[in-house]
């Protein structure tokens, strides 16, 4: 458990649900359409599996903020009450190094939408590293101002980021052409297999779901706020999602869709004129800018909670005179920092996309792990038959789809992620023995 915190310095309803909507909502939206443009207007279908095995998962975290309200870390608190320390230490551990690898990118995401307006940065290595540099540590500032400064800056950039998005996916239904979505599925395979991968790319839009869970300490009645939170900012997620993707392919043809690097400025540049694209190219870098200040959020927060609990190093836990876990912060900005560089060293770009691609894996680890906790935490707490079948039938699915999401991310990041897990052990047993040695 973290420090209580008077309620005037939590956070409530709506700055929560914008953290889950901020997390939820990056850069990478913009792109999507276009990615899953080459599928066909099948791959709506594929949007709709991932909400629907969101909604579970949803419903898993909004449960368990009931169960263990007073439980910080999100997924590893969960797992760590519901299977013990070292699953909950196997969970932080993927869930940091994937926090790091993530806050790289979108960093990355920001230097690029800013290049709109900025060209310089486009070719230029060391405007481009400065310019991340300074999104990163003026976040990190930010952020050890408190939870509440924060969180009002989550606010705000969450609000600025849906104005656009939400005009594109509502005023854009107005647009639509009807051919536009013709062929249902230009995959070249069976509709099942042209949805299992969409669902496969639209599965990691829904990534950030967990996180109005794991602040929970500096949350305002989280047993209500954060179940609520939670499925609030799903429901406005999918729906930007959905409509959005709906929209742009009723909008743009597959092949302009196709072919598109900003399909979002391009359907705005027909329904508004020219002059549209630079406040799209505005909104995706406010959007990346508003994901990096949620994740350096969650960045302080989960090693805090980790640190509290003695299974990382007590640096991590420490606080400054606002009760923020600020050298967690420092230290994983610091990471963050060399990541991003790296993606401007072409020496390194390489390793940079390996490590990206890992951090995928390792946020539906932690996924998986938490729903298991969850039902066992369920067979412990709840006797009464009616009340273990109806959190089975909550469980099971949800576990079913970060297995599936696992299995999506292919053999070799599995294999790899497997590694990158284990060698975390001899870090969980230095620390280990280093609780053990204290206690005697």
């Amino acid at each position: 458990m973290g420090t209580i915190l008077p309620e005037k310095n939590k956070i409530g309803l709506w700055t929560s649900t914008s953290l889950v909507v901020g997390n939820m909502i990056g850069a990478g939206v913009f792109l999507m359409p276009a990615a899953l443009a080459s599928y066909g207007s099948i791959s709506l279908l594929g949007w709709m599996f991932s909400a629907i095995g969101s909604f579970f998962l949803a419903r898993v975290f909004g449960n368990l903020s009931k169960l263990a309200p007073q439980v910080t870390g999100g997924p590893y608190g969960y797992t760590r009450l519901g299977l013990g320390d070292f699953a909950g230490f196997l969970v932080a551990w993927g869930y940091w190094i994937s926090t790091a690898c993530a806050n790289a990118a979108i960093t990355i995401s920001l230097v690029s939408a800013l290049s709109t307006f900025f060209p310089v940065l486009s070719g230029n290595a060391v405007y481009s590293v400065s310019t991340g540099l300074l999104a990163i540590w003026l976040l990190t500032w930010i952020n050890t101002r408190g939870v509440v400064v924060s969180g009002k800056v989550q606010l705000f950039t969450t609000i600025l980021k849906l104005a656009p998005l939400f005009v594109i996916a509502v005023g854009g239904l107005f647009f639509i052409r009807l051919e536009n979505f013709q062929p249902f599925n230009s995959s070249g395979t069976s509709i099942w297999s042209a949805i299992q991968a969409t669902a496969t790319f639209t599965m990691f839009a829904f990534v950030g779901i967990e996180c109005a869970s794991i602040p929970a300490s500096t949350v305002d009645n989280p047993a209500k706020t954060i179940a609520r939170a939670t499925m609030l900012g799903l429901l406005i997620a999918a729906l930007v999602y959905i409509l959005g993707s709906v929209s742009l392919m009723g909008i743009l043809s597959p092949a302009q869709l196709k072919n598109s690097v900003t399909p979002y400025a391009d359907a705005a540049v027909l329904m508004f004129g020219p002059t549209a694209k630079y406040w799209v190219s505005a909104g995706i870098a406010i959007a990346a800018f508003g994901a990096l200040n949620g994740w350096i959020l969650i960045q302080g927060q989960m090693p805090y909670a980790i640190a509290k609990d003695k299974l990382f190093p007590a640096v991590f836990a420490k606080e400054n005179k606002r009760k923020v876990p600020y050298m967690g912060m420092l230290i994983n900005s610091v990471v963050v920092s060399l990541f991003m560089t790296m993606n401007y060293t072409k020496g390194l770009v390489e390793q940079f996309r390996f490590l990206l691609l890992l951090a995928v894996l390792t946020i539906f680890i932690p996924y998986l792990f938490s729903t298991t906790a969850y039902m066992l935490i369920n067979l412990l707490k709840k006797k009464e038959k009616k009340g273990l079948i109806s959190a089975a039938l909550i469980a099971v699915p949800a576990f079913a789809y970060s297995l599936w999401a696992i299995a999506g991310c292919g053999e070799k990041t599995v294999y790899y992620g497997f590694l990158v897990l284990m060698a975390g052990i001899p870090f969980y047993v230095w620390i280990v023995y280093t609780n053990k040695t204290e206690e005697l």
